[in-house]
């Protein structure tokens, strides 16, 4: 009974992580997301983060990410990839793999740190940081881009 209870409570919090990140319009795939953007004619917004340690990713989230006027903008525009390094949150090593390899491909250097690409994967837009002028500016930025 006690290897039973472990692999449960690792599965409901799997299940829990996927419909949190459903809910909220982020996914992990980034094949599949780039796949959608391409489909739908959006830009595809990675968010490279450290989600339960970075404080400066914390007050990008508060400030931007999880406000209503970017959720509107991106739910018509975007496609948003969360590429994440945990330090104690579990990730599948498929995940980690992908995330180590756009980390690579796109030279973070630091968190939080936002590309935006194009359908075709070109990057259009890039944000190293906190990004600290509001969200009305960074709407602003994105529009920007979006419009070519």
């Amino acid at each position: 009974m006690r290897n039973r209870i472990p692999a449960f409570l690792v599965a409901f919090g799997l299940f829990c992580s996927v419909s949190v990140q459903a809910e909220s319009g982020w996914t992990t795939d980034y094949k599949k997301a780039q796949e959608e953007a391409k489909a739908t004619h959006k830009l595809l917004l990675l968010d490279f983060t450290g989600s339960d340690w970075c404080g400066f990713c914390f007050q990008l989230d508060r400030a931007i990410l999880s406000q209503p006027q970017f959720k509107d903008y991106a739910g018509k525009n975007l496609v948003l990839v969360e590429i994440d390094f945990p330090r104690r949150k579990a990730q599948s090593v498929e995940t980690r793999k992908q995330n180590a390899e756009l980390v690579e491909r796109y030279q973070i250097q630091g968190f939080p740190t936002l590309v935006v690409l194009d359908g075709e994967g070109k990057t259009v837009w890039r944000y190293d940081g906190l990004y600290t002028g509001g969200i009305a500016a960074f709407l602003a930025e994105l529009d920007k881009v979006r419009k070519g």
